[in-house]
């Protein structure tokens, strides 16, 4: 039985019409992802959000940090993973098969990141992002020690936070609005 269909359960009307910028973006994810990430289309109701979603996800997950693309990724599946989001969990789950090369790694952050068999640094990392999750009022001095103890920087510290939040962020609008994933995702990079 295949996925809904829908983007989100709100009746919201799409107002990027004429909005050169947003088609261009939209052009781009179609030109590199070879779709256009219904994340994207929810925020179609207001091109302001979706002009700042889109520039501070790109900001976090693209641009210059001490944690890799793929770290940044990894964080996000853990967090969906802890918060049982459906959509991130398939979305970010794809860009772990496709930034790692390995299809196996995804299903263990999309299930369960322990059975992984990581570099403490990564482990330390996901133990965070989760605790940060789950327990957020536990977080204390002697777990960003334990970070520091593997070598992440301040600034990385405060990355992984940064990623962890955002996600948990984007986990609650995706239950809110009953956010479904592209269909497309399901078979890439296997």
């Amino acid at each position: 039985m295949p996925q809904p269909e829908h983007v989100t359960r709100l009746d919201i009307p799409d107002r990027c019409a004429g909005e050169p910028d947003l088609q261009a973006y939209f052009d781009k994810c179609t030109e590199k992802l070879g779709l256009v990430p219904n994340v994207l289309r929810a925020y179609t109701g207001n091109p302001a959000k979706l002009r700042a979603f889109s520039q501070f996800y790109n900001t976090l997950m693209l641009g210059e940090s001490g944690l890799s693309k793929l770290e940044r990724e990894m964080i996000a599946v853990v967090v969906s993973c802890a918060n049982h989001c459906y959509y991130c969990l398939v979305a970010h789950g794809q860009a772990v098969r496709a930034l790692s090369g390995d299809p196996q790694l995804g299903e263990m952050m999309v299930m369960n990141y322990r059975v992984a068999e990581l570099p403490p640094r990564q482990r330390a990392m996901l133990d965070f992002a989760w605790a940060l999750t789950l327990a957020p009022q536990d977080i204390g001095e002697a777990d960003r020690q334990r970070l520091r103890d593997v070598g992440f920087s301040e600034d990385d510290l405060f990355d992984i936070c940064d990623v962890a939040a955002f996600f948990n962020y984007t986990n609650r609008m995706a239950h809110g609005t009953d956010m479904i994933p592209n269909a497309d995702y399901h078979a890439m990079d296997r």
